[in-house]
């Protein structure tokens, strides 16, 4: 087969030409024990035929030296990130690992080229994504990595996923008992992240509470969404008493429209986020908010990477939730 000058070939294109998966190709350069002697022979003389260039990693475990774990965010501003990151180097650090962090600067499109570029670079890699599996797969090219926010149909990823239907359960209740009856959402939709509006939905129609099709606005996810959700829920359903925001960030836009509405929040209408973010404690009156630690996420995210590079398949690690009750509802 020609060398082709204009791609490299990729761990995937050894798998085909072997007539073998792509762990397996894996495992054969990398002398993993399990595998048939002669399905070992033929994956090396594929990877000779094409002239295969294994990744970082695929050299990095037949010989010692200091382990490089790759890091994509969509977004370095957005407050949850950094205390995210954080704990990924704390981990990183007391294993003796360094971290390349990048940003697919929430553009879902750029994500097949940053993980391309940094499988050659790191031997590991913890991702928010939110590009298919097997857009990841095709990417990634055998290099482990560790999917944050998602768990995958298939065990092809480490992963890490947060229980956010415990937390938000919690919450639609703590509204109830407080006496609220009709509930409203600003939701997210391009975070790919249905979970928190299924649980909302879910309780509120257990605990017979009132969400109005109209009730839930979908925004981008920003403060300026935020802005922009609750202004169109004040307008359309002002008969709302309580409005749950998809994240901290946009609470805090909604926030800020209410003081510049002069809608007084809790006494006008509730307001509750999710994800604890630190500056919700400093808001007047302070948010209440679904809460999960985001440096324990990145501490289990390493915990995943560090057992793919042993070999292992783990299963998801799940993040507790919790409701932590504030001035806001």
């Amino acid at each position: 087969m020609e060398d082709r000058q204009d791609k490299r070939p990729t761990l995937r294109d050894v798998a085909r030409l072997a007539g073998v998966s792509h762990q397996t190709v894996s495992r054969a350069i990398n002398d993993k024990g399990e595998i048939d002697p002669e399905t070992r022979r033929r994956v090396l003389d594929a990877a000779r035929q094409l002239r295969y260039r294994p990744s970082r990693f695929a050299r990095g475990l037949v010989r010692p030296g200091a382990v490089t774990l790759g890091l994509i965010v969509p977004d370095v501003v957005n407050p949850f990130f950094p205390e995210l990151i954080a704990g990924v180097i704390d981990a990183a650090e007391q294993a003796g690992w360094q971290v390349l962090i990048s940003t697919s600067q929430d553009d879902p499109a750029r994500e097949p080229e940053l993980l391309r570029a940094l499988a050659g670079q790191v031997d590991a890699m913890i991702c928010y994504l939110f590009q298919p599996e097997d857009v990841i797969a095709d990417a990634v090219e055998g290099v482990p990595l560790v999917v944050m926010s998602r768990t995958p149909s298939e065990q092809a990823f480490g992963a890490v996923d947060i229980d956010a239907a415990t937390g938000v359960r919690a919450l639609v209740r703590h509204l109830a008992a407080r006496g609220h009856r009709r509930l409203g959402m600003i939701d997210c939709p391009a975070a790919a992240d249905a979970g928190r509006r299924v649980a909302f939905l879910a309780e509120a129609a257990e605990l017979d509470l009132e969400v109005p099709e109209d009730a839930i606005a979908p925004v981008e996810q920003s403060m300026a969404g935020g802005e922009a959700g609750f202004a169109r829920l004040r307008k359309t359903r002002p008969d709302l008493t309580a409005i749950f925001a998809f994240n901290d960030l946009v609470a805090l836009g909604a926030h800020r429209e209410a003081r510049r509405q002069g809608v007084e929040v809790p006494g006008d209408v509730a307001l509750a986020g999710f994800d604890g973010l630190t500056v919700g404690e400093l808001i007047d009156p302070p948010l209440t908010t679904v809460y999960l630690n985001k440096r324990r996420m990145g501490e289990l995210a390493v915990a995943q990477a560090r057992r793919l590079l042993a070999g292992d398949q783990p299963a998801p690690a799940v993040l507790e939730t919790e409701l932590v009750v504030r001035g806001s509802a």
